[in-house]
């Protein structure tokens, strides 16, 4: 038996697909947008970059350019020094990023893996630190760092102040919460059967950690790299705070050295910024893989 449509369930039907066109373009419109602003700034940060200081002076920087050139990268990576301030931000960003996430997973796996009364105590101290305001301890925590020795195999200060294990440990302390959060709630999707039959077969706490749980966690372990470190190389705060030898101080504290008192030429920084950015491009593209499948892991079993 066929079904013969009615012109009102043709007309229904026909009114459905425009309205959903509709939508659809509707959502073109709103993501092109959206993806012209995003990008408009870094695209005119690029403009200004291969201008002149002479021409932008003369014409303005809203204008249309009559010379391009990549002088300013050149100026800029000789002016600034940048390949040492480049060693200075793997010195901090490396070990900070390998200790968190050290930390993190033994904090996760602890959370995830036993069943003790404080878990949620324990996770809840961790977390609660991402909470507090990081301008909030600057008095205290510089006056502290003065006063904790180091020893002289450790750095060429007599403190924690305007040493690199200084600033490390800070990036490690502030980022250890959100880390040990996204790995438990992750650590948490693994069956516990895992560790069972492990168990079963003899296998110590330190053996299910190290080579059947921390092996699945890559996913979420490569995105969590990749944000920090986006968030610890883009630091500029606590550099200035907590380190007084300019020479020691990440890439980001060598922009400001581009600045004068009386004059500031922007061509010249906005080719320094990208200059500066590429290194986190870089991170990004290559964990471009691992860092999309661990948010969506981590958006589907959380």
């Amino acid at each position: 038996m066929t079904t013969v449509a009615t012109p009102a369930r043709v007309q229904a039907g026909q009114k459905a697909k425009r309205r959903a066109r509709r939508s659809r373009a509707g959502l073109y419109i709103f993501l092109t947008t959206i993806a012209v602003v995003s990008l408009f700034p870094v695209v005119y940060a690029v403009y200004t970059s291969l201008r002149p200081y002479s021409d932008t002076a003369e014409h303005g920087y809203i204008s249309i350019a009559h010379k391009l050139t990549f002088a300013n990268y050149k100026t800029a990576w000789t002016n600034a020094d940048l390949p040492h301030f480049y060693l200075n931000s793997l010195i901090i960003t490396v070990p900070a990023i390998l200790l968190t996430l050290l930390l993190a997973s033994f904090v996760a796996f602890t959370v995830a893996r036993f069943s003790w009364k404080f878990n949620l105590a324990l996770l809840m101290l961790f977390t609660a630190g991402n909470l507090l305001p990081q301008q909030v301890i600057i008095t205290p925590l510089y006056r502290l760092y003065l006063e904790i020795p180091l020893p002289s195999w450790m750095s060429d200060s007599d403190s924690l102040y305007d040493s690199y294990w200084g600033i490390i440990l800070i990036h490690v302390a502030f980022q250890l919460g959100f880390s040990a959060f996204v790995l438990s709630n992750y650590m948490k999707t693994i069956p516990m059967e895992l560790s069972e039959a492990a168990q079963v077969d003899g296998a110590t706490v330190w053996r299910q950690y190290w080579q059947i749980v921390m092996p699945l966690c890559r996913p979420p372990l490569a995105a969590l790299a990749t944000l920090l470190f986006t968030w610890i190389y883009n630091d500029f705060f606590w550099a200035q705070v907590l380190m007084q030898t300019g020479d020691k101080r990440p890439i980001t504290s060598a922009l400001a050295g581009l600045q004068g008192q009386f004059f500031t030429d922007n061509n010249l920084i906005a080719a320094a910024s990208l200059v500066t950015a590429l290194p986190t491009l870089i991170v990004y593209f290559a964990l471009q893989k691992q860092f999309i499948g661990g948010l969506t892991l981590g958006a589907t079993k959380g």
